[in-house]
């Protein structure tokens, strides 16, 4: 029992990947609707088909990545560490020229700046892709499988952190009384100020983590207890899964996917939302999202102790009926609202608590069902089913807003969390037996 201890401190560092993740793509999700709409004047449809190029690429990159970063051979940082350090080092680079292209195209259009614009966010998307996986990967390969949930909790605590920080730099630099009545808004700072969030994380994660060590101290650990692990070599040194675990595992991608489309409409769209239906401005949306950002700061530690009595299905099941029961009253706060008001506010933050129950407890539901050597792989499959699904919404919403009216979001939303209830259902697996033994216990055993 004395074994089983989760290392506040260095789960936190390894978090800091993932808090530059996350930086990253709060940003861009917010940003680059706004400069294809307003710089570039892109309708609806053609800026969704952009916005899901991202996730067209994922359902290619992360599984690869993932897959690659567990057959890659061991280096003196590691397997996962050399991903994360290029490809934080080549998105950084080409992240800051978006900024300098939409300014440049502002004072004088020309085609081949809007092309110029369309390949670096590309080769951006691409960069991100690469180390995406490697990084939520580490994350297993370092913790033993009864305390995932909890070490997820504090991944997603680093990683709303990162959301938080770019959010409130964002309140900050570009309040309503700033840019409102400006014909073209200078985003260049912003993406200096994530660039730099981006590379002080990844920094201090190399100089503190010796991620060789940790994982071969993680894997001997896991070979004590055969009994964490629920798929079975076929004798070829492959895995193989049981047809019930499968079942769970298709399942449970399902779900994943269902519930980021309804999740990611509204991430997606919630800026142009707020500035077409009530005039609100960039730092107005920041505040809001910021405050479902704190919502699910506060609550992804006590998420991962409920998780340990309650099982991972269940706070699961409990956060998708919250999401869309939350989604149902955005819609009916902001159907004829002319400003965002504090009851919206209230929303956004039950709407952090239900994506802090969800988001905690699948990842770990996910990698319970692989061995530790496949922990990349798994990690992959979990964002293909995400990705898959960030693939068609911000289309099909934008689509939606175009033809039916903006006020079509949030239900859309609420009917697809919805849907995942259903299938989730259908979930038999990745309730870690071994945390239900043994997780309170281990939880009062965590070392700083």
């Amino acid at each position: 029992m004395n074994e089983l201890k989760l290392n506040n401190k260095r789960t936190i560092l390894v978090g800091l990947a993932f808090l530059s993740i996350c930086a990253f793509w709060q940003m861009y999700d917010n940003l680059v609707p706004l400069i294809l709409r307003e710089t570039f004047h892109m309708d609806e449809s053609l800026t969704g088909v952009i916005m899901a190029a991202d996730n067209i690429l994922a359902l290619f990159l992360l599984p690869l990545f993932g897959g690659l970063s567990d057959r890659c051979r061991e280096t003196r940082v590691g397997r996962r560490t050399p991903f994360i350090l290029l490809g934080t080092g080549a998105a950084v680079v080409l992240m800051n020229l978006l900024p300098a292209l939409d300014n440049s195209y502002a004072a004088q259009a020309a085609p081949f700046k809007l092309v110029s614009f369309v390949i670096v966010l590309g080769l951006l998307l691409i960069a991100m892709g690469t180390y995406r996986s490697p990084a939520v990967a580490l994350m297993p390969d370092v913790t033993p499988k009864p305390l995932r949930s909890r070490a997820n909790a504090i991944i997603n605590l680093m990683g709303a952190v990162g959301g938080v920080l770019y959010l409130g730099i964002t309140a900050v630099l570009y309040p309503k009384a700033r840019t409102q009545g400006l014909a073209h808004v200078n985003y260049q700072p912003l993406f200096i100020a994530v660039s730099l969030i981006m590379v002080a994380s990844v920094a201090v994660l190399l100089l503190t983590i010796r991620e060789p060590k940790l994982a071969a101290e993680n894997r001997a650990l896991e070979k004590k207890h055969p009994e964490w692990n629920l798929a079975e070599d076929d004798g070829s040194g492959r895995e193989t899964l049981p047809a019930p675990v499968k079942r769970s595992l298709l399942f449970l991608l399902a779900s994943i996917a269902l519930w980021y489309a309804g999740y990611n409409g509204v991430t997606t769209w919630f800026s142009t939302y707020v500035a077409e239906v009530m005039g609100e401005g960039i730092g107005d949306t920041a505040k809001c999202l910021m405050v479902a950002t704190v919502g699910a700061i506060v609550s992804y530690i006590p998420i991962g102790v409920i998780a340990s009595r309650a099982g991972r299905k269940r706070t699961i099941l409990a956060g998708v009926v919250l999401l869309a029961a939350c989604f149902m009253a955005g819609y009916l706060l902001t159907i004829n609202a002319s400003s965002i008001t504090p009851p919206m506010y209230a929303a956004f933050a039950l709407v952090g608590l239900a994506w802090a129950a969800i988001n905690v407890n699948s990842l770990p539901m996910v990698v319970e069902m692989c061995r530790g050597s496949d922990v990349g792989k798994f990690t992959g499959y979990y964002y293909t089913a995400s990705m898959a699904a960030q693939v068609i919404t911000p289309v099909l919403a934008g689509t939606l807003m175009k033809h039916i009216g903006y006020q079509i979001l949030f239900p859309y939303a609420a009917v697809f969390v919805a849907l995942s209830f259903v299938t989730m259902c259908f979930v038999r697996h990745g309730d870690s037996k071994a945390e239900a033994k043994r997780g309170l216990e281990a939880f009062g055993e965590m070392e700083d």
